[in-house]
């Protein structure tokens, strides 16, 4: 029952996009994706975000939690796609695509500490670079924040170039 109302509460929270302070037009990569390279985190909390990291390595074990998680009851994978691709069954009805965490250049530009601010804050166009994109908050409503951490670096691994 909490995942109909989380959808539903996802898809209640949009404004029309074209109350923002960028045109989303033009910033999306080619799978829908806004650009990786904005961030989500209001200016004032970027540097905050950016120094938070993980309470715990990557390791083999860890990245498994995650997946059960993100493939669980973190419910990830109905927007984001089983495969982290963003193409989950709930991102069709989502006016802006979910983000693609297979996108090695993510990784690159996205810290882990700007994935957890998001995963504790939602991505409701706080930024006003961007619009909202229905991300609601998830950790202290669904998931502890050991569990974020565990979450955001299987997503992480999933852009791993190898």
């Amino acid at each position: 029952m909490w995942r109909v109302v989380l959808i539903l509460s996802v898809l209640a929270v949009f404004a029309p996009l074209d109350s923002h302070a960028v045109d989303p037009s033009g910033y999306g990569q080619a799978g829908g994706e806004f650009d990786v390279k904005i961030s989500r985190v209001p200016a004032g909390e970027l540097a905050a975000a950016k120094a938070l990291q993980p309470p715990f390595q990557p390791t083999p074990e860890i990245l498994q939690e995650g997946k059960e998680i993100f493939l669980g009851r973190g419910t990830c994978f109905q927007c984001h796609g089983p495969e982290g691709k963003g193409d989950g069954g709930a991102a069709k009805v989502l006016p802006i695509q979910p983000r693609n965490f297979t996108n090695p250049k993510f990784n690159k530009v996205r810290t882990p500490g700007e994935m957890m601010w998001v995963l504790k804050n939602g991505s409701m166009g706080q930024s006003g670079k961007v619009p909202g994109t229905g991300m609601l908050p998830i950790v202290g409503q669904f998931l502890s924040e050991e569990d974020g951490w565990k979450v955001l670096l299987y997503e992480r691994s999933l852009g791993e170039v190898k």
